[in-house]
C-alpha cells in the first residue's frame, strides 16, 4: 500500500490517543479502543458517570469545509448505531444502560491538537 494511507492511518491514530487523552481530562473513563463489528468500528467507548459514550473521532485539516460532526454522515451514523447495539448485546448491556453518540473534530496545530467535542451529536 501507498506511504500515504500508513501516514493518514498514523495521523488518525495520534488523533484517537490525543482525544481519548482530552476526554479523560473531561471527566470520562476509557472503556474500550477501536472496537470492531461487521457494521463497522467505534473509535472510542467511554463513560460519563453512568452514560455509555461512543465517540467518532474525526480529523479535519485547518482549511476543511466541513466540521468534524459534518462528515459524518447518515450511513456512518447508521453504521455506529449498529456497531454500538452489537456492542451493548455482546455486553449484555441492552436496554440496561443510558447511551450517547458524541463526535470529536479534531484539527492538528503547531502547538498540538484543537478538539471540537460535540455531546450526543446524534441519535
Amino acid at each position: 500500500m501507498p506511504d500515504t494511507f500508513y501516514n493518514t492511518q498514523a495521523l488518525g491514530k495520534a488523533a484517537e490517543i490525543e482525544t481519548c487523552k482530552h476526554l479523560r481530562k473531561q471527566g470520562l473513563k476509557l472503556i474500550e479502543e477501536n472496537y470492531p463489528s461487521k457494521f463497522g468500528e467505534i473509535d472510542l467507548i467511554m463513560k460519563d458517570n453512568d452514560i455509555y459514550v461512543f465517540v467518532e473521532v474525526r480529523l479535519r485539516n485547518p482549511d476543511s469545509y466541513t466540521t468534524g460532526l459534518e462528515s459524518v454522515t447518515k450511513s456512518k451514523q447508521s453504521k455506529i448505531r449498529k456497531t454500538a447495539t452489537a456492542y451493548l448485546l455482546e455486553k449484555k448491556l441492552l436496554n440496561k444502560t443510558v447511551c450517547r453518540f458524541d463526535v470529536v473534530g479534531v484539527t492538528q496545530t503547531d502547538k498540538g491538537y484543537d478538539f471540537d467535542w460535540i455531546e450526543n451529536a446524534f441519535y
